[in-house]
Order: structure tokens, then sequence, then C-alpha cells
């Protein structure tokens, strides 16, 4: 048994098509996780993926988290809500100047409050100037990221708000298991 999946790839190309969105109301406060922690890089991945099928990283070793979050250029940007982690953006230098938004999500109990459009503007606008904050990087040419049917219903609408354009689509079969969802803990979103 398998389900059909659709991967939609998105990009800007210059920090001119960046649409920011308003700041939410309230006390919330985007801030750069300077030290890598894998312990709160994968608290941050499960809590936010977990009702989403975020599953490509649970595997990982404790090392494998560290050399990920230590690569020169990798930065995870939190978003709080009065103190407390709300959701996250991690941002992952590639060749030539291209910066990926490698994962960006809110935890569930933080989504649709306004926080999403202003953490994924926030995170873009620190995607497009990494480059002043790693002498030796080359300015950012491209920011690109990715989202499917199996993430959050307003994540593509989302992206486009903000200015992405889809630039290549596909879809493919996964196997059924693939979509279930692990939840931070078992049966957390039942």
């Amino acid at each position: 048994m398998s389900i059909t999946v659709t991967t939609w790839y998105l990009e800007q190309t210059s920090p001119d098509d960046l649409r920011p969105a308003a700041a939410p109301d309230g006390d919330v406060a985007v801030v750069r996780a300077e030290v890598p922690s894998p312990e709160f890089s994968r608290f941050l991945y499960s809590a936010v993926g977990g009702d989403v099928c975020w599953v490509d990283r649970l595997g990982l070793t404790h090392a494998q988290w560290r050399e990920i979050l230590e690569r020169p250029g990798v930065e995870t940007w939190v978003a709080y809500e009065s103190g407390t982690p709300a959701g996250y953006v991690e941002l992952d230098p590639q060749d030539d100047g291209v910066v990926e938004i490698m994962y960006f999500g809110l935890l569930p109990a933080f989504r649709g409050r306004r926080i999403g459009g202003h953490l994924l503007s926030y995170g873009t606008a620190r995607a497009w100037d990494l480059a002043d904050r790693w002498p030796g990087r080359p300015p950012t040419r491209r920011v690109r990221l990715n989202t499917c049917s199996l993430d959050g219903e307003h994540a593509l609408a989302n992206y486009r708000r903000r200015g992405f354009r889809v630039h290549d689509t596909r879809v493919t079969e996964k196997p059924a298991g693939a979509a279930v969802a692990p939840g931070p803990w078992p049966g957390a979103y039942a």
C-alpha cells in the first residue's frame, strides 16, 4: 500500500523577492541558537515535525547531529512566545551562494497565531544576509526550500505569500507507513 506525495521546490533569487509578514501580537522574539546543541535541535525537529511526518533525522546519532550543526554557516533561529520555544528555522548554506531553508515550522500549539509568517520572514532575511555573519562565505544569491503534501495545510501558501516561487514539482509514491506521523511521543496528536 502506498500514498501519493507531491513535493514543491521553491526559491527566491533576490532579497527583493521577500515579502515580510507583519509581526504577530504578543511577546514573540526570534533568537539565534548560537551554541550548536544536538539535544535542542532534535527537540525542535521532533516537536515541530512530529505530526507532519518528519522522520529523516530521527535515526541520526548525536555525533551526526553535531556534525550537521557545526558546519560553518549552519544557523538555527528559534521563535519564542513569552519565553517558550514556538518554532524554528534551520539555514544550511550550500555552494555558490545558495542557502537552503532546511527546516522551518511551528510546534502545534503555536500554529494559527501569525507566528509562522513572521518566523519565515525573519529566517529568510537571515538567509539573505548569512554572509555578513560568516566571513569568507559568498553573498547569498538564491534561497531555496521545499515542502510537500504531508506538511501543514498552509505551508505552501505561506511560502508563496513570503515571495517564494515554485521552480519544480515532483510526485512520488511512498509506502503508507512512511506517512505515519511519529509525534514527539507516540499518540501525541491522536
